[in-house]
């Protein structure tokens, strides 16, 4: 595998500036790819211990963190899983509900067995921890996955010590923390520039303030990609929960900012929505802080989402992109979907 040659044909290809710092995680991928998986046998005997099965590279947002390892995850031959983090602890928890006659920690090394036969590497990309019951599992559930000789790999813009950072009950996260510390390669890549927001500099669908020009707009298009599309109140079954979303057109989908981020929604919810998704227009987006944080959370979650399955978005704010406040806890996870959202919002539609 020679992923720096590679690199270069594939920066080229798409007309993205070939940056040193990015061309170091190359090299450095490209070594624990080596380690690995290219190992002779006699040193996969004798591996030496201070060989990592884990690749956790760090960042500000929109450096070319998941750019460099979406390439990195595509030039992999061996068997491979690439998951938004919600969704794998989904499955997990759902295993675990299956088998819950046995106790949880069999239920949880049959989990990890399973996966190890058709997995022998997983890739989270945008990693953080918001849940309590995920941050108290953590621990045995990554221990377990190492033991088996998987590998991981993560983006993230937190450093590993500062996940689930004033989390509540996080000293129950800090044995994850020391097994990701112990396991895992963790790299920076440090470059000034914001790539989401420097090559989208036209909103075309992100509408601010709220007055009778963005609401002109807003009507205008969205009646312009319904035009000919029935609508119907279409209703979600999640896990027995039902949930109606009243203004949907053959999978383009109009929401109330209130309707899905000021419910007691998560993470299940909104990647059912996802499946039934081309396009999200949002009316009403608010600007945060202390007193909406709980809203403010959920919607990193929907953008992370949605993001995540490529669905493009429109919507119609109070306050300018660049604009938008946080409450404190949420500052840093937050220059990510502002990040994202610049991009979300100026895409080309299919």
């Amino acid at each position: 595998m020679n992923l720096t040659s590679s690199f270069h044909k594939f920066c080229e290809l798409k007309e993205f500036e070939i940056n040193q710092n990015q061309l170091s995680i190359i090299e450095k991928l490209t070594e624990f790819y080596k380690l690995n998986f290219q190992q002779p046998l006699i040193k996969k005997i004798f591996k030496e211990k201070n060989n990592k099965l884990g690749f956790y590279l760090l960042g500000d947002v929109g450096v070319g963190k998941t750019m460099i390892l979406n390439f990195f995850f595509e030039s992999l031959k061996e068997n491979k899983s690439r998951l938004h983090f919600n969704e794998f602890m989904i499955k997990f928890h759902e295993f675990i509900h299956e088998n819950k006659k046995k106790r949880k920690d069999n239920g949880l090394k049959k989990f990890v067995k399973d996966l190890s036969i058709n997995t022998k590497i997983i890739y989270f990309d945008e990693f953080q921890v918001t849940n309590i019951v995920d941050a108290m599992i953590l621990g045995k559930l990554f221990e377990r996955i190492f033991e088996e000789n998987i590998k991981v790999i993560f983006s993230s813009n937190t450093k590993i010590q500062d996940l689930y950072k004033n989390g509540l009950q996080r000293d129950q996260f800090m044995p994850f923390i020391q097994i990701l510390k112990k396991n895992c390669l963790e790299i920076e890549l440090k470059i000034d520039e914001d790539y989401r927001t420097s090559k989208n500099i036209n909103l075309d669908r992100f509408l601010y303030p709220i007055d009778k020009s963005s609401n002109f707009k807003f009507n205008k298009f969205f009646r312009k990609v319904t035009k000919n599309k029935k609508k119907i109140t279409k209703v979600l079954d999640i896990k027995g929960r039902k949930l109606e979303i009243e203004n949907f057109y053959e999978r383009v989908i109009k929401f109330e900012f209130d309707e899905i981020c000021n419910k007691n929604l998560g993470s299940e919810d909104y990647l059912e929505i996802a499946k039934h998704s081309d396009l999200i227009f949002i009316e009403n987006l608010p600007n945060f802080d202390e007193n909406n944080s709980n809203q403010q959370q959920r919607f990193i979650t929907f953008i992370d989402i949605i993001y995540e399955k490529k669905i493009p978005l429109m919507i119609k704010s109070e306050v300018n992109l660049n604009s938008l406040n946080s409450a404190r806890s949420l500052k840093e996870p937050f220059k990510r979907t502002v990040s994202r959202l610049h991009e979300m919002t100026s895409q080309k539609l299919n």
